[in-house]
């Protein structure tokens, strides 16, 4: 009698997709063949620029927004450096398209939780996507991976590594792989990995230096939440959330400290 095969766990990537998910999507796909992907659309820039005037002001929000547009635009300037970096790091930024992809609105809907219910995923990672809101946490039975492009908990939230350099913490220009709890990057870590940016990088492409450095302790914490020995390590040390630096911070920090 044979014996029945056993499937592929299921890895799924949670993410708002891009250069830099497409990365670990690809690298993770090479080591776990069970790998899939539940993309979630982006938020309307509307809807964000509410809710960071709610939070900010309109001066800090509207501040906030314009960096988000010239990194936008600046990213077609950097698109070379960005391709540098995946080679360096032998990874790829184009999806490859043999990986299953599943969308949603956003992966805090009923639709992304009936999915994921479906799936049954054995390890969860996200990268490049909203924040999972406690209701959905809840609902997910298996250990959920986060990327952050930061080390925590000193730089939580956004532009981590930007924000260490800024701040003139270079020693902490660095990537956290952490487990996903109800905070902001608050949950136990798993690895932390550092490097020093090249002169030619910039806002643009910190997070894709910071995301092709951590390919593989991602692909190695998915591997111990597969065999059952994760060993997480509570955040110790001050603790800080940042934010989209506004455009004229960004540009007094590249003209007095040369951090672009």
């Amino acid at each position: 009698m044979v014996a029945a095969l056993h499937p592929e766990p299921c890895i799924l990537l949670l993410t708002g997709g891009g250069f830099n998910a497409w990365m670990i999507a690809n690298h993770l796909a090479a080591r776990f063949p069970g790998t899939r992907i539940l993309l979630e659309q982006p938020e309307s820039k509307a809807i964000l620029l509410k809710r960071r005037i709610r939070r900010f002001g309109w001066i800090n929000a509207l501040g906030q927004l314009a960096t988000m547009i010239l990194s936008r635009l600046g990213k077609s300037f950097t698109a070379g450096r960005m391709i540098e970096i995946a080679k360096a790091h032998g990874l790829s930024g184009r999806l490859d398209p043999r990986i299953p992809i599943d969308r949603v609105g956003s992966l805090n809907d009923p639709e992304a939780l009936e999915k994921i219910a479906a799936l049954r995923p054995a390890v969860i990672v996200t990268v490049s996507c909203r924040i999972l809101q406690k209701a959905t946490l809840a609902a997910i039975r298996c250990p959920v991976i986060n990327l952050h492009s930061g080390i925590n908990p000193a730089y939580r939230g956004q532009m981590g590594g930007y924000w260490s350099l800024a701040s003139g913490d270079a020693g902490n220009f660095g990537a956290t792989v952490h487990l996903v709890d109800a905070g902001v990057d608050t949950g136990a870590i798993l690895s932390q990995t550092r490097t020093t940016p090249s002169r030619r990088d910039s806002l643009w492409t910190y997070p894709t230096l910071l995301t092709a450095i951590s390919a593989e302790p991602v692909a190695r914490a998915v591997e111990e939440a597969l065999e059952g020995r994760l060993s997480p390590i509570p955040p110790t040390g001050p603790s800080r959330l940042w934010f989209n630096v506004p455009i004229w911070t960004w540009l007094a920090n590249g003209l007095t400290k040369g951090i672009w």
